[in-house]
């Protein structure tokens, strides 16, 4: 009893012995002999640093010295010539573009209108016929267009600058340009520091004037300018320090990498000096656990398992074991800062469960080892495993149960049979043996593939019942059979053929209320737009008339441009067609403030709204612009379709799987009959008779939105309550 109690021990001490040689292998070298300024992290924060303080602070450039810099290739100026095609092509295009509104002005005896409309024409095709005969005029529109781009990124930069000192505060900095012998500085480098760096003649810092997260300028337009003629190379000596008082501030966020290195570095040295000493204990009480192991040999409930089932599951032990590895090593190196008592209770069952793993894991060692611990005891324990009886199993299946050996045996049975009852009625005595035995084989075989061949025909009349779209009755399935399988197969392929047809009547039912939504939004505010028009036609209206119908034209143009725009951006949603420009967005501050703007509107609408916000800030990489539109889509349809006098819920929390969850709820002024999910088709109105102002593209923008961030929109409906869910990673 005590050796299985050392054994037990000795178990524990080796399961410590591999975590620590595990995370020795893992993170020894970053923590061995190194500090926090030695550590990736480290590395990647400073190098953000100078990333950025060279082309933002000390080689920021000039407008002019870019624009001085920039060139326009042969190349260039005949792609810009030829962009929209020959010279000829080009007037055609241009003669086309005026001469309806040439013709409408000569109708209309507009006789300073047309020659107008003529003079731009001409104008235009000069300029295109000269674009074709001078390459300097080409030349200066082609700079034209990349100085344009050169104002953008240094005002970018400028942008950049104001924050720059704010985001690193904790650097300190006094530089010299080697050329100019201007001086920068920033902070105390003379003060007591952490992290100090020297740059001398011999070793300068080096930085470049153009930055690589504002490179992307230059790229985003049809005008493409070449960087690399723009590149100017600086040179810096001086010092660039990290003071002990701004790694000390707790609001630093260096001082948090900074604390949790040094942490880190004190409970590996601790996993690494005790896994040592439990190494020792594991060596000296090896004997213990062979002893256990020639126990277990004695006893007959080792064999009552199969081999390749303890090969299994120590497999399955293994891998949960890895895992416990990787989440007691990560609850090391990456642990919680500030909440240390809860921090030690999770660790402590984390250990506690992953020494309980490691015990299973180590006893199936010991176990298999002392079932296979010799060549003989191996391949008894192959050969009574379940691979080898299914190997056998299989062998089995292929002489006795597939269609294939049935065809084989029927063939064989007739080949043999006529070749016996020929020989048997010839009066050879020795072909009757022969012709018994083939009808002892041949006669059930015959039955079971005659019986085989009828269920196959069955199938094949059920499958053309189903290609012919008889699709309310299943396939029968009868036995374990390889056919048996292929009726389950063709039972699984109607219901998806039902469902398929179901999505598609449903499709071609959302395709025509499309188009008719279409044709009716999109009608209405161009029959007024004509009838208004005939009016003002009128020569005897009063004044007072036509200011009221131009009132009503401006209102239905609107109309009809919001329509339109919105149709477009839907559209080019839907088919990907659209650049997303990420950023770090504090959605708390994006949510108040889009909302804000909606305070009044709502107000008038009788509409209580209620905010809950976290009290900080919540991030997620999202496109500002983007996510403004989809909240003010959502408050939008709030103000359209909510009920007067009610409360508006508009809710933004962090959920426990870290994702950031936006919740807009509201109390539907229209009975909300439908399927909900409908709600998000382009056009579709919870109003179904269509009397709000609405496009009915709201919410299909707010999902084309979401799924272009590769987030989640949901619509639930709950009697008149209507509730959106949006849910996105955050930062």
């Amino acid at each position: 009893m005590v050796k299985k109690w050392k054994a037990f021990l000795v178990l524990i001490c080796l399961i410590w012995t591999t975590f620590g040689i595990g995370t020795f292998m893992l993170v020894g070298h970053q923590y061995i002999g190194n500090s926090y300024f030695d550590s990736e992290n480290f590395y990647g924060e400073s190098n953000d640093f100078f990333t950025d303080l060279g082309p933002i602070i000390l080689n920021a450039p000039k407008a002019s010295d870019l624009k001085s810099k920039l060139e326009a290739t042969q190349e260039e100026i005949d792609e810009h010539r030829n962009y929209y095609g020959t010279l000829g092509e080009q007037i055609d295009s241009i003669k086309e573009q005026y001469e309806q509104r040439i013709q409408e002005a000569i109708n209309a005896n507009a006789t300073e209108l047309q020659k107008k409309l003529q003079a731009e024409r001409d104008a235009k095709i000069k300029d295109i016929t000269t674009n074709f005969e001078d390459d300097e005029h080409v030349r200066k529109k082609v700079l034209a267009a990349k100085e344009v781009l050169v104002d953008k990124y240094v005002k970018a930069v400028q942008e950049e600058a104001k924050n720059f000192n704010k985001v690193y505060h904790f650097w300190s900095y006094e530089l010299k340009n080697t050329e100019t012998g201007k001086i920068y500085r920033f902070g105390d480098v003379s003060e007591s520091s952490v992290y100090r760096i020297e740059y001398t003649q011999q070793n300068p810092l080096r930085v470049d004037n153009i930055s690589p997260k504002l490179e992307d300028i230059f790229y985003r337009t049809e005008t493409h300018v070449n960087t690399d003629s723009l590149y100017e190379l600086a040179e810096y000596t001086g010092t660039v320090t990290i003071p002990k008082k701004a790694i000390a501030q707790s609001t630093n966020i260096m001082w948090d990498g900074y604390k949790q290195f040094q942490q880190n570095q004190y409970i590996f040295y601790f996993v690494w000096l005790t896994s040592i000493v439990t190494a020792i204990f594991a060596w000296m009480g090896r004997k213990d656990v062979l002893y256990v192991a020639k126990n277990l040999q004695k006893k007959e409930t080792l064999t009552k398992f199969k081999v390749d089932v303890q090969l299994i599951s120590l497999l399955i032990t293994g891998f949960i074991y890895f895992i416990a590895f990787q989440v007691v090593y990560e609850s090391i190196e990456y642990h919680y800062l500030y909440n240390y008592v809860r921090y030690i209770i999770e660790m402590a069952f984390k250990i506690m469960a992953f020494i309980t793993i490691g015990i299973a894991f180590f006893m199936q060692i010991i176990w298999l080892y002392a079932r296979i611990n010799t060549l003989e005891r191996f391949e008894e324990s192959l050969k009574s495993s379940y691979l080898w009886s299914l190997g056998d199993s299989i062998t089995d299946l292929f002489l006795n149960r597939s269609i294939a050996l049935h065809s084989i045996v029927m063939l064989a049975a007739a080949f043999f049979g006529g070749g016996s009852l020929v020989a048997t009625m010839i009066g050879g005595g020795f072909g009757f043996p022969f012709l018994l035995l083939c009808m002892i084989v041949g006669i059930p075989a015959l039955v079971i593939f005659l019986n085989r061949m009828g269920y196959l025909n069955r199938i094949m009349k059920d499958t053309k019942d189903m290609a012919e779209g008889r699709l309310n009755r299943d396939v029968k399935v009868r036995g374990k059979s390889p056919l048996a399988r292929h009726a389950e197969n063709l039972n699984h392929l109607r219901e998806g053929v039902r469902i398929s047809m179901h999505e598609q009547a449903k499709s071609e039912r959302l395709k025509t209320e499309l188009i008719t939504n279409v044709s009716h939004d999109l009608r209405t505010p161009l029959t007024s737009i004509i009838t208004y028009t005939d009016l003002l036609k009128k020569p005897n209206i009063t004044e007072e008339e036509r200011q009221q119908y131009i009132h009503i034209l401006d209102k239905k143009s609107e109309r009809l441009k919001v329509l339109i725009e919105d149709l477009f951006e839907v559209s080019k949603m839907a088919s990907g067609n659209i650049e997303l420009h990420r950023s770090r967005v504090d959605l708390t501050q994006l949510i108040q403030q889009a909302v804000g703007e909606h305070k009044e509107d709502l107000n008038q609408s009788r509409l209580d709204l209620r905010m809950t916000m976290p009290h900080d800030p919540m991030y997620a990489y999202v496109d500002g612009q983007k996510w403004w539109r989809l909240i003010d889509n959502l408050i939008v349809n709030v103000l359209k379709y909510a009920l007067e006098g009610t409360r508006v819920y508009v809710t933004l929390k962090r959920t426990i799987d870290g994702d950031a969850e936006f919740t807009v709820k509201n109390v539907a002024k229209y009975e909300i009959g439908e399927d909900a999910e409908e709600l998000f088709e382009r056009f579709k109105r919870a109003d179904a008779s269509r009397h709000t102002e609405g496009s009915g593209l709201g919410l299909a923008i707010a999902q084309s939105i979401v799924d272009l961030h590769g987030a989640r929109m949901n619509i639930e409906v709950d009697g008149d309550l209507f509730k959106v869910i949006v849910r996105i990673p955050a930062v």
